[in-house]
């Protein structure tokens, strides 16, 4: 692999995680909100996916971001009849967001993404020192 396909690959990384971590803040601001209408459902949560893909050009795998997938799991219930969002019974439906959850996967992407950006450090250091040698 030359130098070029390797800061190509390392730059599809950087921006699938990158769009992974937008997802990603989605969520979290989201956290709490609720539904517009009385009854309705508030925001479902984004799952970022990742998927890899063959590029001809480089004669390489990269990685791209995917089609984020709602998350199915049951909304959280809280009990607030005051609440204009509420149901008949009271409850207040709110978005299916563990802010935990989502922390810890920024966390990831954010590391994955400084590996990323290490592999093109290296590698420009690497093109520097090469462009060194042949000038001695």
């Amino acid at each position: 692999m030359d130098f070029s396909t390797a800061m190509s690959v390392a730059a599809s990384g950087m921006r699938a995680q990158s769009d992974r971590m937008k997802i990603i803040a989605e969520n979290i601001a989201n956290a709490n909100s609720t539904s517009p209408v009385n009854g309705g459902d508030p925001y479902r949560r984004q799952i970022p996916t990742v998927k890899s893909a063959f590029d001809r050009t480089l004669d390489a795998t990269v990685v791209e971001a995917g089609k984020p997938v709602q998350d199915m799991t049951p909304f959280r219930l809280q009990y607030d009849p005051g609440n204009p969002a509420a149901d008949k019974q009271g409850y207040v439906k709110l978005p299916n967001v563990n802010s935990l959850i989502e922390i810890m996967d920024m966390r990831e992407a954010q590391r994955s993404y400084e590996a990323d950006l290490t592999v093109m450090d290296a590698t420009k250091t690497m093109m520097a020192r090469t462009v060194d040698l042949l000038n001695k």
